[in-house]
């Protein structure tokens, strides 16, 4: 009694909701809706069979006229300017407080790029420099003659 009550669902009962089978267009099979030229016009390139996807009709391609195996350029990339101690020593030598407007106004940098002072050379007086960037040689020596280094 149970069992015709309920009606478990079974696979060889299951159908394709109606209109979902459709059958595939087959093209260029006889003079009707895609017949004869099979929805390709009339002649031409694109028309005929099988012309690759980047061809452009004889001229150099595009994948060929682009130059080869030459890297990559990163967009990110962070280029420094850079100033070495006994720059620093030659156009301070008196020391002091040294930020990056007054290494642009020296001629040592350009402005509105990132500073990055490195450890070639020695200074003896005492700078405090205020520069985006530096080596660790560069602090020490710095340090080491009296002052100090930050971050603009």
């Amino acid at each position: 009694m149970a069992s015709e009550k309920t009606n478990p669902l079974k696979i060889h009962h299951l159908r394709p909701a109606p209109g979902a089978k459709k059958a595939k267009t087959r093209v260029g099979r006889g003079e009707a809706s895609k017949g004869k030229t099979a929805g390709r016009g009339t002649k031409g390139t694109k028309a005929r069979y099988q012309v690759p996807a980047g061809f452009e009709g004889g001229q150099m391609p595009l994948h060929r006229r682009l130059p080869k195996l030459r890297g990559f350029n990163n967009p990110n990339k962070v280029v420094f300017q850079v100033v070495n101690l006994h720059t620093l020593a030659e156009l301070f030598p008196k020391g002091g407080d040294v930020s990056v407007a007054d290494l642009v106004e020296a001629g040592a940098v350009r402005a509105k790029q990132p500073v990055k002072v490195l450890g070639t050379g020695e200074i003896t007086v005492a700078l405090n420099l205020s520069v985006d960037a530096w080596s660790a040689s560069a602090k020490e020596k710095i340090e080491a003659a009296g002052g100090s280094i930050q971050e603009a």
